[in-house]
């Protein structure tokens, strides 16, 4: 279900974050996403010194759980690491998404609470169209997935 509600622009707190490999693509999404008029939380890191992804994303994943964001969107060299990393914090959804189309699905079947993308292995479609994608759509709610989703929650639990 896209969400055409003007409001949802106001009301969302995107927290973006990155590890070494992908600063330039973090600074991109950010810079677009202010400029868009989003809320948006730098989640680092801002210079190319090797840090461990884990670390950003949980504090992303954190984040996103005790509502100090709405959502979340990271980037590693790959994106596979940093997407595990995340979710292993409880609740989280965290999703590589390499086209729109992804994205949409990301968010309407899976309720995706954080979106990842690839900073250096990038085979993906436009890092930034993919972001506008993703933040375009909202949890179907369709039995069908809210079922699934269910099943990994009580997992979880």
């Amino acid at each position: 279900m896209e969400n055409t509600s003007k409001n949802k622009k106001e009301n969302l707190i995107i927290g973006v974050g990155t590890d070494h490999a992908g600063i330039k693509l973090k600074d991109a999404i950010f810079n677009h996403l202010k400029e868009k008029g989003y809320e948006v939380i730098n989640f680092g890191v801002d210079n190319p010194t090797p840090v461990d992804y884990p670390d950003i994303a949980i504090a992303v994943g954190e984040a996103v759980i005790s509502k100090k964001i709405t959502c979340g969107i990271l980037v590693c060299g790959t994106g596979i690491g940093i997407s595990i990393a995340a979710n292993k914090v409880k609740g989280i959804r965290a999703a590589l998404c390499i086209s729109k189309n992804a994205a949409k699905l990301s968010k309407t079947h899976n309720n995706a609470n954080i979106l990842v993308l690839a900073g250096r292995d990038n085979v993906a479609e436009d890092p930034i169209a993919i972001v506008e994608e993703w933040l375009k759509f909202d949890f179907s709610g369709e039995e069908r997935h809210q079922r699934r989703i269910g099943k990994i929650t009580s997992y979880e639990t």
